[in-house]
């Protein structure tokens, strides 16, 4: 009997430049059961979040035409904003918190090992149908 997938029928957006890094996060997220989108600017994720808002953005960073930070802000605020996974190799810590002030759900250090960003994807969706629940 096949294992069950944990994020079976959740809208995931994939922004990264980096082809292969985009590929293999789909691939993690496919995997679990997730419907994918994938976008490789920071322009191109806002279209997307704001035409079709996905569950859960997985979020790089450094991108084209509009950083990672440019894009939060336009993606987070609303009532229904989708939560964010931020991915970035800046280490440093007032990134961090610039990205938690403008509403990121969590923030990771690449390279972030896929079955870690599973697990978290997993956790911050189990905890908004949680409150969805209250």
């Amino acid at each position: 009997m096949p294992k069950a997938q944990r994020l079976q029928d959740i809208r995931v957006l994939i922004v990264d430049d980096d082809r292969d890094i985009l590929e293999s996060i789909e691939a993690a997220f496919l995997s679990e059961g997730a419907l994918t989108l994938t976008a490789s600017d920071g322009d191109e994720a806002i279209r997307i979040c704001h035409e079709d808002p996905p569950d859960l953005v997985v979020l790089d960073m450094m991108l084209p035409k509009r950083s990672g930070f440019m894009a939060l802000e336009k993606i987070k605020g609303n009532e229904d904003s989708p939560l964010v996974i931020m991915v970035t190799a800046n280490e440093g810590k007032r990134h961090q918190a610039y990205g938690e002030s403008l509403g990121v759900d969590a923030y990771m250090i690449k390279p972030v090992p896929l079955g870690r960003l599973l697990d978290k994807a997993v956790e911050l969706i189990e905890a908004e149908d949680a409150e969805d629940d209250d």
